[in-house]
């Protein structure tokens, strides 16, 4: 019995799945530069030659990821934006970003080496400028949160968000066995979230 054109998507999308999680893990253990397309075919167990029906090159890899990447920093935002309070909005953001980052450290290290390639090295420098983006557009709207709650700046107290969900997620990458994720988590709640919420310096 022919497959119908519902399930010929299903295995298409799977296909397509299972490469890009061969690359992605590739990527994180040999860099973007040094896996080859070779390896990404082995890893993700199917011919090179298939694999080319999905992707033009690693580059075309790497486009995919970051899209993806993209995608899931606008649904933390957008499942943020539609709880009722701000406050419930910045917790939100929280847990997501460091459940986030406990369920796959390698993958933040990966993202995070992509805004610290050398510029020089046009290919995966543009591909991070394309994340840095969409990072861009996160802060905007923590700034719209940090207005509503009434800050007295807001700009500077969403950078001070960022850079503190930030510097967490970094310290877990390097220490993740001896870092306490749970107590930074409720400490950056108390702090954001808590009756500080409106003093930028903590005073």
């Amino acid at each position: 019995m022919p497959r119908t054109p519902e399930e010929n998507e299903r295995i298409r999308r799977a296909a397509r799945d299972k490469i890009l999680q061969a690359a992605t893990e590739l990527f994180i253990e040999k860099g973007f530069h040094s896996a080859s397309i070779d390896d990404v075919a082995k890893r993700a167990d199917i011919s090179k030659g298939l694999l080319y029906n999905y992707f033009k090159g690693k580059e075309e890899l790497l486009a995919a990821m970051v899209d993806l990447r993209i995608e899931e920093v606008l649904e933390v935002m957008q499942a943020a934006a539609a709880k009722e309070t701000p406050v419930e909005q910045l917790r939100h953001i929280v847990e997501g970003a460091l459940d986030n980052v406990r369920e796959q450290p390698e993958v933040f290290r990966f993202y995070l080496n992509l805004f610290t390639c050398p510029r020089q090295d046009e290919v995966v420098a543009k591909h991070g400028n394309r994340l840095l983006g969409a990072y861009a557009e996160q802060f905007e709207a923590q700034c719209e949160i940090f207005e509503k709650l009434g800050a007295p700046d807001p700009r500077k107290r969403s950078l001070h968000f960022s850079s503190t969900l930030q510097g967490i997620m970094l310290m877990y990458t390097n220490y993740p066995s001896g870092f306490p994720l749970d107590d930074m988590k409720a400490q950056t709640i108390e702090e954001f979230c808590g009756n500080r919420n409106l003093q930028p310096d903590g005073s």
